[in-house]
């Protein structure tokens, strides 16, 4: 039997928003640009420490360990809280306009605005409009290539309220809720064997969903156990997590380490090389743990800490606000700075070009969010406003939003 405490009458506040998370999204976002920018600079495969900047790209299992915790989140939390299920038609409408009309003008400008995507076929914006071009080989275009996660998570979002009521029920047992959560551990294990049979290849099926289930499967597993431990109803085992939150520089510098172990040959290839699915299985494994330990001292714990005002700030909430939007934006800018001084690929100085591509970034990701994502939101929120709780102390808490 496990241990769990039994629910009292009125449990705890299951508080709402968790400020703090937001400043993950922008450390997401920018490890995602220092990572196109050691590409394009050359570093990442020319100078030994460059290699840390080819592994950068574990800025995308921190938007998936957070998208799976946060989108996962209101599920656990109203079967805890005892309430009704999260309504999943305004779930599909919120997730649509936070992502869709960004995305779209974003494709509309890089297959129009840049040379290298001239001519574009039907199929080309057949395959960007509707998040399909990671099913066939080489069809990301220029100043789109980093839409592959997206295009990976958007099966996340489809797939998301059908495992929550299988995973959650209808009654609160988070033991329960736990095991199952972790079951897209077993989806990505089955993918990685069909790799090493030769069944499925690492040239494409790479980018494709199940690969990644187990990032997402890490996030949901935090949500319940974050729900269980303000409700005081999960196994006691569970208490550790708050208490390696209680030490962050002890969890950064075991996720550093980690990711130093990622920068050597044991998790493939620095370019865009094919990894053999060992070498695939062992990068999915420690991004996984780098991305855990990342966030588990932002979500955990004592909320008045030094660590949650300083990622609570308003820089660092600004900066997680316009976060989609520089990592929707940043490949047209670095592919323009090319175009405007005509640099070859591969060469131009680090530092130059990633101030110039963080600074264009951020312009065109302000423009983005206060002149299209905030005003479509509010409109969404007139026609689906956000459900009213009678009883405020234990209300379903409203999730930041991963992207």
């Amino acid at each position: 039997m496990s241990a769990t405490v039994t629910p009292s009458p009125t449990p705890p506040s299951i508080t709402g928003r968790l400020p703090a998370l937001d400043a993950l999204r922008a450390i997401g976002s920018v490890a995602v640009v220092a990572h196109h920018v050691g590409f394009h600079t050359g570093v990442s495969m020319n100078s030994q420490w460059g290699t840390w900047l080819a592994r950068m790209d574990v800025g995308v299992a921190i938007f998936f360990v957070l998208s799976g915790f946060l989108l996962f989140r209101p599920w656990v939390s109203s079967a805890a809280a005892g309430r009704p299920r999260p309504r999943v038609r305004r779930y599909f409408w919120r997730r649509a306009l936070r992502i869709l009309p960004a995305y779209w003008l974003t494709v509309l400008v890089c297959l129009i605005v840049l040379p290298q995507n001239r001519p574009t076929s039907a199929g080309d914006w057949l395959r960007h409009l509707t998040f399909t071009q990671i099913y066939q080989p080489d069809q990301l275009r220029a100043g789109l290539s980093q839409t592959w996660s997206l295009a990976t998570e958007v099966v996340f979002y489809l797939v998301l309220p059908l495992v929550a009521v299988l995973a959650v029920g209808r009654t609160w047992r988070p033991v329960r809720t736990l095991v199952l959560a972790a079951g897209g551990v077993l989806v990505t294990a089955g993918w990685l064997t069909l790799m090493g049979l030769d069944v499925v290849d690492t040239a494409v099926h790479t980018m494709w969903f199940p690969s990644y289930a187990a990032w997402f499967c890490g996030g949901m597993v935090l949500a319940v156990a974050h729900v269980a431990l303000q409700t005081r109803t999960g196994p006691a085992a569970l208490r550790v997590l708050d208490d390696l939150a209680a030490a962050p520089v002890a969890c950064w510098a075991a996720a550093a380490g980690l990711l130093a172990i990622a920068t050597t040959p044991i998790a493939g290839p620095l370019d865009l090389a094919e990894p053999t699915a060992g070498e695939f299985t062992v990068k999915l494994t420690l991004y996984l743990a780098v991305g855990t330990l990342i966030m588990i001292p932002v979500a955990f714990g004592e909320r008045k800490t030094r660590i949650h005002q300083a990622f609570g700030s308003t820089s660092a909430r600004w900066l997680g606000l316009v976060s989609y939007g520089l990592f929707l934006w940043h490949p047209l800018v670095i592919e323009i700075i090319y175009l405007a001084g005509d640099r070859p690929l591969f060469t131009g100085g680090l530092l130059e070009t990633f101030t110039l591509t963080m600074a264009g970034g951020l312009a065109f990701a302000a423009l983005s969010y206060y002149g299209i994502e905030r005003p479509i939101q509010a409109l969404g929120d007139r026609r689906h406003p956000r459900p009213t709780t009678p009883q405020p102390e234990r209300r379903v808490p409203t999730t930041n939003s991963p992207h």
